[in-house]
C-alpha cells in the first residue's frame, strides 16, 4: 500500500513581508513539508532568497525545509544552505560540472540530496546517479515563476522515473513542482508521484484558507482514477 503524499507548499506564493508568520500558517494548517525556492537570476529569470532567509525562517517550523536550488554554480552554496537548516537540498544537472560529487557533498553535510529535471531535461541525467539520491524532483512547468499552467508531457516523466524507483528498492521520493492543484495533484500521484510541491493552490486566499486548500490538495492527490 502506497503512503500517503506529502504536500510541500512553496513559499515563493507566500506574503514575503510577512514570512515567519506565513511559514507557521502553513505548517500548523498541515503541510508535511516547507518548499524553498531559491533562485538567482541566472540560472533562472527570478531572484528570491538566500541562506540568511532559510536560517531566519528555520524557527518557525519543525516541518522538513525543501530547499530547490535553481542556481549556477551551485557547489559554492551547499554549506552555506545546509548550515541554514535545509533539510532535503535538491540541485539540477545542469547546476555543475559533476553532478555524482555534488550528491556526495550534500550527504557529507549530513542533509538528503535530490536532482531535479526540467522540462527538456532527459530522464538520462539520472543515469549513474539514482542510486546516491533521496528525491527526484520532476518540473512540471518551466522554472523560474509561480503561477504557471501544468504541462501534461511531464506526467510521462513521472511515471519513468516512479518506475525506475520501484526497480531499485530505495525510498527515493518522486517531487513534482509547477501547475499543481487538486486536479493535476491526482494526475501526478496516479503517475507515482509522492510528494507534491504547491504555490498558487496552497497560498490561495490568505492564512484562513491555507488548511483547506491544503485538505483539497490532499484529498485530491489520493482520489484513485
Amino acid at each position: 500500500m502506497r503512503s500517503p503524499v506529502k504536500i510541500a507548499p512553496s513559499i515563493l506564493s507566500a506574503d514575503f513581508a510577512r514570512l515567519g508568520e506565513e511559514v507557521r500558517a502553513i505548517d500548523e494548517a498541515g503541510a508535511d513539508w516547507v518548499h524553498v525556492d531559491v533562485m538567482d537570476g541566472h540560472f533562472v529569470p527570478n531572484l528570491t532568497i538566500g541562506p540568511a532567509v532559510v536560517r531566519a525562517l528555520r524557527p518557525h517550523s519543525a516541518k522538513p525545509f525543501d530547499v530547490h536550488l535553481m542556481i549556477a554554480p551551485v557547489d559554492p552554496f551547499l554549506e552555506a544552505f545546509a548550515e541554514a537548516g535545509a533539510d532535503v537540498i535538491t540541485v539540477h544537472p545542469e547546476a555543475g560540472p559533476h553532478l555524482h560529487r555534488t550528491i556526495q557533498r550534500i550527504g557529507s553535510l549530513g542533509k538528503r540530496a535530490g536532482v531535479s529535471l526540467n522540462p527538456a531535461t532527459p530522464m538520462a541525467a539520472l543515469d549513474y546517479v539514482l542510486e546516491e539520491v533521496d528525491l527526484v524532483l520532476v518540473m512540471s512547468v518551466n522554472p523560474g515563476f509561480g503561477g504557471q499552467g501544468f504541462i501534461d508531457g511531464q506526467l510521462r516523466k513521472v511515471e519513468a522515473v516512479a518506475e525506475r524507483v520501484s526497480r531499485i528498492g530505495k525510498p527515493i521520493e518522486v517531487e513534482v513542482d509547477g501547475g499543481v492543484d487538486p486536479a493535476t495533484a491526482r494526475r501526478a500521484t496516479d503517475a507515482g508521484a509522492t510528494v507534491l510541491v504547491a504555490g498558487t493552490a496552497a497560498f490561495r486566499g490568505g492564512p484562513d484558507a491555507y488548511r483547506a486548500n491544503i485538505a483539497a490538495l490532499r484529498g485530491g492527490a489520493e482520489l484513485r482514477s
